[in-house]
This record gives structure tokens, C-alpha cells and sequence, in this order.
């Protein structure tokens, strides 16, 4: 039996609109390995914005989500790059599929994310870091038109600091976005185009919606740099 027989036909059609997702030539997509437990149907993909002129290594696919993202030669904004460039922001975006539904989500789908930048320090002490990173989701998504519900997340703040042998590498600021929504179908190109720009936000890329100013992180080892599985 084929293993998309056994996909239910909303998990698939969802599966088919973020083939569809035009994002930033600077966001790198691959499929990685799926969370097993969170629900019956999932589907992940990690990102990462690399400084101009490199890229991201390129990871394989996984799952039976594999066969539908293969037939359409993957996602798009997938590719392969040099291991050793710098990297701007990382993240992870997740699509989960309950054909029974869940209380919890209020619907049959759920989207998880996370998205990772350094900062210069100065910008990671700004008290209101945490309120800007949440506005960007939200704005992302209204930009897009995406309609969602229940939407939650955590903002942190995560300071590095080395000792001993690596005394003398400069301490780090980064920036941590955990968030969840439910999509308001199971269309969810809008979602991925709007995450996939958020990251880039992120990353510290113009342009950006009108009214909203980037935080200009740091390039990671540099001390004043630019600022489906079932």
C-alpha cells in the first residue's frame, strides 16, 4: 500500500499549499523529522537565514510527507550551502493534524513554531524585546492574510557568556520565539509565507512592514558585526 493512502485527505491537501509557499531567496527550507507524539499527523521544517553568500547544509526528508513535498521538488526556498556560513536566525515550523480534533487547538491543526536570533547586546537588554518579537507574528500574520485562533507563545531572552579555555570569546545575547496558532483552514500557504518572513525579521532583512524596525543582530564569533510523519 502506498504510505499516502494511509494520509488523511485534509493532512494531504494542507501537505499541498506549503508546496505552493513563495518564500525569501535567504530562507533556506528543509524537511526534517517530525515530532511522533504531539499528534496523529505532523509535518516539520526547519529554516535558516545565512549572512549574504552562504547558505545552509542541506538536510534529507522524512516521512510519508516526504513523497507529496518530493513530487513537487520540495518546498519552496529549499537548498544547499556552504557548512560554514554564518547564520543569521534559525527555526523550526511544524504543522500537526488531528482528524478528531482537539479541544486544546479548537480545530483539527495546529501550528508550532520557533525561531532563534543573536542580537548585539545593547538591543538584547531592551525591555520591550519580548513585546516587539510577539507583534512581529502577529503583524506577519495579518500581513498575509492568515486567519488563525488561539494563538499563545514565550519570548526569551538568552544570555551566553564563556569561561575558563573560552574565556575569550565574546559573550551573546539571543532572542527566543515559541508560539502556536490554529489555522483557520487547512490552507496554510499564508501561515508558511508569514512565519518564513517573520524569520527573516528576525535575521535582521529589510524590507519590513511599514511601522516596524529590525533589530539588527550580530553575526554569531564576530564582536561588532551586522546589526509527516506518523
Amino acid at each position: 500500500m502506498n504510505a499516502l493512502d494511509q494520509v488523511p485527505p485534509d493532512f494531504l491537501h494542507a501537505l499541498g499549499t506549503l508546496r505552493k509557499a513563495r518564500c525569501r531567496k535567504e530562507l533556506r527550507l528543509a524537511e526534517i523529522p517530525a515530532p511522533a507524539r504531539l499528534a496523529p499527523f505532523a509535518v516539520a521544517l526547519g529554516a535558516e537565514v545565512m549572512a549574504p553568500g552562504t547558505g545552509a547544509p542541506s538536510t534529507p526528508v522524512h516521512g510519508p510527507a516526504a513523497l507529496a513535498f518530493a513530487a513537487a521538488g520540495g518546498p519552496a526556498g529549499a537548498g544547499t550551502a556552504d557548512e560554514d556560513g554564518t547564520e543569521l536566525a534559525t527555526g523550526r515550523f511544524i504543522l500537526l493534524h488531528d482528524p478528531d480534533g482537539s479541544a486544546v487547538w479548537d480545530g483539527e491543526f495546529r501550528i508550532v513554531t520557533y525561531i532563534r536570533a543573536e542580537l548585539e547586546p545593547e538591543m538584547g537588554n531592551d525591555q520591550m524585546l519580548g513585546t516587539v518579537a510577539w507583534t512581529w507574528l502577529v503583524e506577519a500574520l495579518e500581513n498575509h492574510k492568515a486567519p488563525y485562533r488561539a494563538a499563545g507563545g514565550t519570548a526569551t531572552r538568552v544570555l551566553s557568556e564563556s569561561f575558563g579555555t573560552l574565556a575569550g570569546r565574546p559573550g551573546s545575547i539571543d532572542i527566543e520565539l515559541r508560539a502556536s496558532w490554529t489555522p483557520g483552514s487547512s490552507d496554510v500557504q499564508a501561515h508558511l509565507e508569514a512565519w518564513s518572513d517573520m524569520v527573516c525579521t528576525f535575521a535582521g532583512l529589510p524590507p519590513l512592514p511599514d511601522g516596524v524596525t529590525a533589530l539588527p543582530p550580530r553575526r554569531r564569533g564576530q564582536p561588532n558585526g551586522f546589526g509527516a510523519a506518523r
